[in-house]
């Protein structure tokens, strides 16, 4: 618990830290990172590898190719920064277990969305700890909630499985928030490259075993591993570690607006990648939660 209200408060003086728009340079960064991320469920969905076993490799991978550009630091000593990376990057592997199903499970379109909830509860853990919240922030959150109930209430008509999907993008949007903070606090004493290295390592680490229980890690056809290659490229690198190399000057809750635009680019290549059309009413919840999300994300800044 005492750990729990450590990353609350860090969550909150990193905000207060970083409350100026990203520059040139940084802006390009978040510009690239959300072409990349937004190609992370479409391409999860397009895959048939085991859930697990497609976690595992796309974070070694990552791991590798992040400490191949970084292998002469001597950042690897820093005790702080590595239980805070490591702490991170088995967060990261819970994370990508929900994204994952719920991209197998329920639509593109409203898995991203839901998964953007990640502000959201950013905001719960600051209410539980005894932050002021405020009203916009309050308004944002009873909106979003109202996109939830109106995503999860489509799927649930129609599908009991969809509606699996987006209870696992709920939950992943948690550990997302989670994930975030614990990043933002590694990268107090090391560098974003040592970070992501560590951090993709012990997220890889963690899914070994449970993607071992599914049985064979290697023999898959040429299609997945040419999709996996993707992910580590786009996703990975292109995606989550240009959002990573940003943190230390840019606020988390920059960041979380700017990974809403996620939703629309992968929503975009569902349609056209796996013909995925949700129901109107699908729509209407994505609209109405990024609407809220963005509304909480304001409330915070003008908090501080």
């Amino acid at each position: 618990m005492r750990l729990f209200f450590d990353l609350v408060d860090n969550y909150r003086m990193t905000e207060k830290k970083h409350l100026s728009f990203p520059n040139r340079t940084d802006s390009l960064r978040l510009a690239i990172g959300v072409m990349g991320i937004g190609t992370s469920g479409p391409l999860v969905a397009l895959s048939t590898m085991p859930i697990l076993t497609l976690i595992f490799w796309r974070n070694l991978g990552g791991a590798i190719a992040t400490y191949v550009i970084n292998f002469r630091s001597v950042e690897w000593r820093n005790r702080e920064g590595f239980k805070w990376s490591a702490i991170a990057g088995v967060v990261l592997a819970f994370h990508f277990m929900g994204f994952f199903l719920a991209m197998r499970y329920t639509s593109v379109a409203a898995g991203t969305a839901l998964t953007a909830l990640q502000p959201i509860f950013a905001t719960i853990f600051a209410v539980f700890t005894g932050h002021h919240v405020s009203k916009t922030s309050w308004s944002g959150m009873l909106i979003s909630f109202i996109g939830v109930l109106f995503i999860s209430g489509v799927d649930l008509h129609f599908s009991w499985r969809a509606f699996q999907g987006d209870l696992a993008a709920i939950i992943c949007a948690a550990l997302a928030a989670t994930y975030v903070t614990l990043g933002a606090k590694a990268q107090r004493s090391i560098s974003p490259t040592t970070y992501t290295t560590i951090c993709y390592l012990f997220c890889a680490i963690t899914a070994l075993p449970f993607a071992i229980t599914q049985g064979n890690l290697f023999q898959f056809a040429r299609r997945e591993w040419l999709l996996v290659l993707a992910l580590i490229l786009g996703a990975q690198m292109l995606g989550h570690s240009m959002f990573n190399s940003v943190l230390k000057r840019v606020s988390p809750a920059i960041v979380s607006m700017v990974v809403f635009f996620e939703v629309p680019i992968s929503a975009l290549l569902a349609i056209w990648w796996l013909g995925q059309n949700p129901h109107l009413g699908i729509w209407l919840g994505v609209i109405i939660i990024l609407i809220g999300s963005a509304f909480v994300v304001i409330g915070r800044t003008d908090e501080d």
